[in-house]
This record gives structure tokens, sequence and C-alpha cells, in this order.
């Protein structure tokens, strides 16, 4: 299995005041920090090395996971350094740690799906990424992907349209080489790397059949809650 990336250094405002001392990674989810579950579903999932990618109040994170035995997995860290670097900056200065290719989510989500599957159509396609997809229709949130027949025809969380009935669903994977272009230090997100990437046709695509969660807010908290103890 790939190594995989979780991207952990937001400053989650939309979560404050709880995020002005406790990182959103952290924040207590069915009775324990959302972390912890996070970990538990990459380890059943087989995945064995988790990359934290961290920034605000990281090193929180990095005491309470640490070499993350604990949750049967080893676990290395990359900070993002004096400035906030966005999710593909993050990415692009944790290379030396992720190897050729490597899975990412991000640290606010809770992903139930088949990640062999997906890894497999990112092995199989022979493109630089694939971005997993939700058939979400405005449901769980704002609709941003138009996907037909297996392809990502668009993707925009800016300008949508009414063809986008599918989301981002938060498990991507890319080839080292996708990062080429990606200038070390500067502050770059994912959005405008997969972006380029659909624009010269290497970006594959997998649809999870299942939902996400995310912590992102109350109420996602409060359904991934219900969700867990299921």
């Amino acid at each position: 299995m790939l190594p995989i990336a979780i991207l952990a250094g937001g400053l989650a405002t939309r979560l404050r005041p709880i995020t002005e001392t406790v990182p959103k990674a952290l924040i207590e989810v069915a009775g324990e920090p959302f972390l912890a579950h996070q970990l538990r579903l990459l380890r059943r999932h087989g995945f064995e090395r988790v990359v934290l990618c961290l920034g605000y109040l990281g090193e929180k994170i990095q005491a309470f996971a640490g070499d993350g035995r604990a949750f049967g997995l080893h676990v290395d860290y990359s900070f993002d350094g004096p400035q906030l670097l966005g999710t593909a900056g993050a990415l692009r200065r944790a290379l030396p740690l992720l190897g050729d290719a490597f899975a990412v989510i991000y640290g606010d989500s809770y992903l139930p799906c088949d990640y062999g599957a997906a890894l497999a159509a990112f092995a199989d396609s022979g493109k630089l990424g694939l971005m997993s997809v939700y058939r979400n229709d405005g449901q769980w949130d704002t609709s941003n992907v138009e996907f037909a027949g297996g392809h990502i025809l668009a993707y925009d969380k800016t300008n949508r349209t009414p063809a986008m009935r599918h989301i981002d669903y938060g498990l991507g994977a890319f080839q080292r080489a996708a990062f080429d272009d990606v200038p070390a230090g500067r502050t770059i997100d994912l959005v405008a790397l997969y972006q380029g990437l659909l624009r010269r046709g290497e970006l594959a695509a997998w649809e999870s059949p299942a939902r996400f969660y995310e912590i992102g807010s109350i109420e996602g908290i409060g359904s991934l809650a219900e969700f867990l103890e299921l």
C-alpha cells in the first residue's frame, strides 16, 4: 500500500473559539480526538505509513500521535515552517517523506470508502494524479465536479455549473512528478494542481459509493459522531 499524507495544517477558523487552543485534528468526536478515528480507519484499510503535514498547533498533533505505533502505523511529520503553504505547497514540502507515489486525504475528513479500489484505479490509469468523487447532488456540501463516463469534465470550487452533480470526495493520489511545476516554499492549493492536471489530461477519477464525513463544522462533527456510534 502506498504511503498516505494527511493535510492537517490549516487554521480551522470556522470552528473558533474551539480551535484557538485545540487543532482541528484533535477535536473530540465520539469520546476521542478525531485523529485517532482517522488513523485507525487508515490502518484497517491496509495503510502502514502516514505523513502528517502540519502547521497551526502542529506540535500538539505530533505529541498526540507520536511515532504512530499506538495505531499500528509508522507516522512521520512535515511542518510548513514560518508560513502556511496551502495544501499543494504542504505536499510539495513533504515529498522527501512520501516517495514516488502516494495517497492524500484532508485532516478533517473521515472517508469510509474502499481505498484499495481507489489506488488500484490510480495505478491502472498511468496518470500523474487521481481525484476521488462522490455523487453529492448538493446534499452534503456544494457540488463542484462535472463527472460523466468515468471522467472528470470540469472541477471548480468558484464557478460552479448545474452540470456539477459530484463533489471532490477528499481522497487523492499522485505521482511525485505531478509536483514538478510546484515551486518550493510557495503557498499553493490542491485545487490549482488538480485543475492543471485536468487540463493536461493527467487526472484520473474514481467514484466512491459511500458518503464522506467531515469535522469542519459543528453539524459535521455531530453527523460523524452518530455514524461512529452506530
